[in-house]
């Protein structure tokens, strides 16, 4: 099977920028508060089970959910990004992997979050994900999503000082949401705030279960 172009560019771009992202965006301490109270809402919906943080990066989210008391472990595309992750936090599990075909065995994992990985995601790919997210999870299991909002595809050519090539798609929440719950999900729970900072668009949360 042909690797879809969009894995392929969102890798490589990944594997360029993989030490400087991780020094640039620093640690979740400094995000604003309502992205470590959603992941701490989350936290407390999980009943048991290891969690995955899939499309982990330099592992931040991985790392906070640990200290949250999970059994999380991290997945990404980039091996640059798994490779930094790892050399920060020895004592979690990163494995590099596809968010579309992912090497986990169903119904395993009591939590999952995408911590705005979908957005490299074309959407007409995302029932596909969303699919296999809802595979992983097991019965009563809970999915925390983020991601910037709008309805367009923002071609980036230049990231963290390095040129890089690839799409980030703005995503109205409303229509996340129906694919989600067209995949098996039931709605938990949904957030919308402004952006903050250097954002450039309000930002979105949706906890749903399976």
């Amino acid at each position: 099977m042909t690797e879809p172009d969009f894995l392929r560019d969102t890798r490589t771009s990944y594997d360029t920028v993989a030490v400087d992202y991780a020094e640039l965006v620093g640690d979740l301490a400094e995000r604003g508060p309502v992205d470590r109270a959603m992941l701490g809402v989350f936290a407390e919906h999980v009943t048991g089970g290891p969690v995955g943080d899939i499309g982990c990066g330099p592992g931040r989210v991985t790392e906070h959910l640990h200290g949250l008391g999970l059994d999380a472990f991290g997945v990404d595309l980039s091996p640059g990004m798994v490779e930094v992750a790892r050399r920060a936090y020895p004592h979690l599990r990163f494995e590099v992997g596809s968010m579309l075909e992912l090497d986990l065995p169903a119904d395993g994992l009591g939590g999952l979050v995408a911590w705005y990985s979908i957005i490299h995601v074309p959407r007409d790919l995302l029932p596909a994900v969303f699919a296999e997210f809802h595979r992983v999870l097991a019965p009563g299991g809970h999915l925390l999503l983020a991601f910037q909002v709008g309805d367009e595809t923002v071609h980036v050519t230049r990231g963290y000082g390095h040129d890089v090539d690839l799409n980030a798609h703005r995503l109205p929440p409303a229509v996340v949401e129906e694919l989600l719950v067209e995949a098996g999900f039931t709605l938990n729970a949904r957030l919308v705030r402004e952006p903050e900072a250097s954002e450039k668009t309000p930002q979105a949360y949706l906890l749903v279960r399976k």
